[in-house]
């Protein structure tokens, strides 16, 4: 449970908006402000949450005195003007995924932070959970030998509305930002940035990716494989195989899940099934207070060179899909 003295700000008012500030609120964070782009929104947001103060702009939210930490939940085109807003208003920052739209983006907003000395740490609130803890503990004991291949999907039945921001290439839409984002960061979690990338995808009457396969060849001659699309649900499990076993990750695996560690001959040596409250979004919050109280500006487990590394790799994906944002 937080302490409380670290106060946060909500910018923007979306789905996911309200399951972060659920789970900050339910784990004892302290949400001071919240702001939106109109103030019914805000002033609604504020009621259902209990939060003091609904402001009408995401000028006047990054300008609170009294908030210490701005979470950025706007769609992925937004994310990294809203961060330099935050930061340029002498505000740490927590950074919906995708970090931004592409790695320029990325590092714009790297160096913001760095040169004022304020944290920026980017929301793949999957890095933080219970049960990747436990998958690095194992991979780090050396109990599966070499590791030569990661596989997971992130497969979804998404709306197909052209008009909806996951079809709509300005406000940076597709499969890859939003759902593909997942398996390539726990791919450069794992096994680091990759030396080779190979992509194919099929695309969507707007343009946007709806399909996304992926393969990764990552120092040491590992390989992952990834397969992202909005436009069907698969198994939505993952995988991590070395020469001597293997670590299977249960559905949903980017969420709270089961973890069962395999021998080589497939026997079940270690499971690890560790209920966590809510929906597991704390854990990224309680790594930014962590970080904040010892005076820390960037987390080991998702370091701001990790989130341009990524924002990278995804820009390779889209240049040999053929998806290209407007305005870039």
């Amino acid at each position: 449970m937080s302490d409380g003295s670290i106060r946060w700000g909500i910018l923007a008012t979306g789905g996911i908006a309200r399951s972060f500030t659920r789970d900050l609120l339910a784990h004892g964070h302290r949400v001071t402000a919240v702001g939106s782009r109109s103030a019914d929104s805000a002033r609604a947001f504020a009621g259902e949450f209990g939060i003091d103060r609904a402001h009408p702009s995401y000028e006047d939210l990054v300008g609170d005195p009294d908030v210490d930490v701005v979470y950025v939940a706007t769609p992925h085109n937004f994310h990294a003007a809203n961060a330099l807003a935050a930061l340029e208003a002498g505000k740490h920052v927590l950074v919906e995924k995708a970090f931004a739209v592409n790695a320029g983006e990325a590092r714009t907003v790297v160096e913001a932070a760095r040169s004022r000395g304020l944290l920026v740490l980017e929301a793949m609130w999957t890095r933080f959970l219970p049960h990747m803890t436990f998958v690095r503990s194992v991979l780090g004991s050396g109990r599966l030998g070499e590791v030569r291949h990661l596989h997971a999907d992130h497969t979804q039945r998404l709306p197909a509305d052209p008009a909806h921001r996951l079809n709509n290439p300005h406000l940076a839409g597709g499969a890859l930002l939003d759902l593909g984002v997942y398996p390539l960061s726990f791919a450069h979690d794992i096994l680091g940035p990759p030396v080779e990338i190979t992509a194919r995808g099929t695309l969507k009457e707007t343009g946007v990716d709806a399909s996304v396969a992926t393969i990764l060849r990552h120092e040491g001659s590992a390989l992952s494989t990834s397969y992202s699309s909005s436009q069907m649900r698969g198994p939505n499990t993952a995988v991590v195989i070395g020469t001597a076993g293997r670590i299977d990750i249960d559905a949903i695996w980017y969420t709270p899940a089961t973890v069962t560690v395999r021998n080589a001959d497939g026997e079940v040596v270690e499971r690890f099934d560790q209920p966590v409250s809510g929906r597991g979004m704390q854990y990224q919050a309680a790594e930014v207070e962590r970080l904040l109280s010892s005076g820390q500006t960037a987390s080991p487990l998702m370091t701001p060179e990790d989130s341009i590394a990524v924002m990278a790799t995804m820009d390779a994906v889209r240049a040999a899909i053929g998806v290209r944002y407007p305005g870039e």
